[in-house]
């Protein structure tokens, strides 16, 4: 396993991580999970992605029985939650958002559904129009004191409200956020690779990437429709079915078969490509992987080995077929 530090903090996190979601509670129950985790980490996988949200909680429920089971050292992985939409499925005000109030009890109850006594990551999973983010970054100061939190940061925020809540921070010497987790992949790069860009020696900000395979457009699985059994299917997930296929101006199955097309010359599995150029990248801290299956898993493991064998040229073309 490859290891890079989480921004410019000294967290030295998996280059490939595992999450939890869609998966945990939807489609994997118990028994499998603890099958998926115990691979990751024999791999050297040391951390572990969740949010109250997934499953209504239940991915967190899941996620930490297997721990608890396999009984992973406390100090050897790091596990993560995020708080914005609330664990349950109609929300009261107060149970989502990014409040005081909310970011205070969502972060004790995943530490109770995770079973563990701190959060080693704890996001803000989007921007909440209706709290001062001045408030959140108290929230998340508080946390971080009281030894229940050990890094913070954001999902899927703009890089000014990242700032802001940076100069927030240094105003009244509080912790600031240390990482954002944005969507990133061959289809999907604009707001890792331009808005962020300043943002990385800044402000020393790490990712935590999501959707390498642009929710498994890049494997070719929907080449020929969406398959019953697919996160895609799911009727909780149509929303997730428009934002992959995306707009007719975007290309986006056009491109995703362009890079399949690639993966075949090089003679290559177009899964674990798809995640070793998401690694190329020196900014990306880390790339979220959401196998549902074993096998799965361990070929996209092999992004790794790709990530030193091919070379600039072949990268290249890919980079030309995709563009």
């Amino acid at each position: 396993m490859l290891y890079r530090r989480l921004g410019s903090s000294g967290l030295q996190l998996s280059a490939l991580s595992f999450g939890a979601w869609v998966t945990f509670g939807n489609q994997v129950g118990r028994g499998l999970a603890r099958e998926l985790i115990a691979a990751a980490w024999d791999h050297g996988i040391n951390f572990f992605d969740n949010a109250e949200t997934y499953a209504a909680g239940e991915a967190e429920r899941v996620m930490g029985d297997v721990i608890a089971d396999l009984r992973l050292p406390r100090d050897g992985f790091c596990v993560s939650s995020k708080v914005f939409f609330g664990a349950e499925k109609q929300p009261r005000p107060t149970q989502k958002g990014l409040s005081r109030k909310h970011v205070h009890d969502a972060c004790h109850a995943a530490l109770g559904r995770l079973r563990v006594d701190y959060l080693d990551l704890f996001y803000c999973h989007r921007p909440d129009p209706d709290t001062p983010i001045a408030e959140t970054v108290w929230a998340m100061d508080v946390l971080i004191r009281q030894g229940k939190v050990l890094y913070w940061g954001t999902s899927e925020w703009e890089a000014g409200q990242i700032r802001e809540a940076h100069a927030i921070a240094r105003a009244h010497r509080l912790h600031a956020p240390t990482m954002e987790q944005p969507q990133y992949n061959l289809l999907h790069r604009a707001r890792v690779e331009k808005e962020y860009a300043p943002l990385y020696a800044e402000l020393g900000l790490g990712t935590t990437i999501w959707s390498p395979l642009a929710s498994g457009l890049l494997t070719g699985k929907y080449d020929d429709g969406v398959p019953a059994d697919s996160r895609l299917a799911q009727e909780d997930y149509a929303w997730l079915q428009r934002g992959v296929f995306g707009d007719p101006a975007e290309r986006r199955r056009e491109r995703a078969h362009a890079f399949g097309s690639q993966a075949r010359q090089l003679g290559v599995a177009a899964a674990p490509l798809a995640i070793a150029w998401c690694l190329r990248n020196p900014h990306v801290s880390t790339v979220i992987l959401g196998a549902s299956r074993v096998p799965q898993l361990l070929q996209n493991l092999e992004a790794l080995e790709l990530l030193e064998r091919l070379a600039p040229a072949d990268w290249a073309r890919i980079e030309a077929a995709t563009a």
